[in-house]
């Protein structure tokens, strides 16, 4: 038992899928998992140990920005050993070519986050994915007929700008950057000094360009295609 998870030891599997929202992690233990069982219920961050396919998977909800999310990333890795960490989440499209609803896999993740800068005064490090999850997720994608837009996206501390501060996103869409959203960049960052595997894959909820914006129902119901190439890497 950990701070934040009240699971035994043994009831976490060592793959675990980390949805934002709790009721997401819910509606997969309920609907892709077979008996599946909730071992965690502390603060309302909903967890469950299943299986797919005959294979043994955890869902972990971890809340929203990068503090909450490596909160339940450092105790699932350290407390309860788990070795893969796939994180299914949403995010806003910030380039024409991304479109609503595509799923990206976020190759690195860049970051305006001081949780990762702050490791490494006067330098830079670039957190990364793990090249075995996606060499699998493409090739999985491919199999499922799933086309997947993969980058560098943004995993940014604030969710909501000023008005005078203009296009907050400007910059990133220069370079390249596909999405943002909240939390990768610090599970890659864990991933990388605990020497365990980590992948984002993301559904575009809402696009920075267009105004787009599916509902909170579709959000939290429905991203699917993306739940499922995730637990194809099990």
């Amino acid at each position: 038992m950990s701070i934040h998870i009240e699971a035994k030891q043994g009831e976490i599997a060592d793959f675990v899928l980390l949805p934002g929202d709790p009721l997401r992690a819910k509606h997969i233990a309920e609907t892709l998992l077979t008996d599946a069982v909730c071992y965690n219920n502390v603060r309302g961050m909903l967890g469950y140990t299943g299986f797919y396919n005959g294979k043994r998977v955890s869902v972990q909800g971890t809340g929203m920005g990068l503090p909450s999310h490596m909160i339940y990333a450092s105790e699932l890795i350290n407390d309860y050993q788990v070795k893969t960490l796939v994180r299914i989440g949403t995010c806003g499209g910030l380039l024409e070519e991304v479109k609503l609803r595509d799923v990206v896999m976020a190759i690195s993740a860049s970051t305006d986050s001081s949780s990762v800068g702050r490791h490494f005064p006067g330098m830079t490090f670039a957190p990364t994915a793990s090249y075995r999850l996606v060499q699998l997720a493409s090739a999985n994608a491919a199999k499922m007929n799933m086309p997947l837009k993969a980058g560098n996206i943004l995993s940014s501390d604030l969710f909501y700008h000023f008005p005078e501060e203009g296009d907050a996103y400007e910059l990133w869409r220069n370079y390249g950057t596909l999405a943002v959203e909240m939390e990768s960049a610090g599970l890659y960052l864990l991933a990388a000094r605990l020497g365990v595997e980590a992948l984002a894959l993301l559904t575009v909820s809402d696009h920075i360009l267009t105004g787009e914006h599916v509902s909170a129902e579709e959000r939290q119901l429905n991203f699917t295609n993306m739940t499922k190439l995730a637990l194809s890497l099990a």
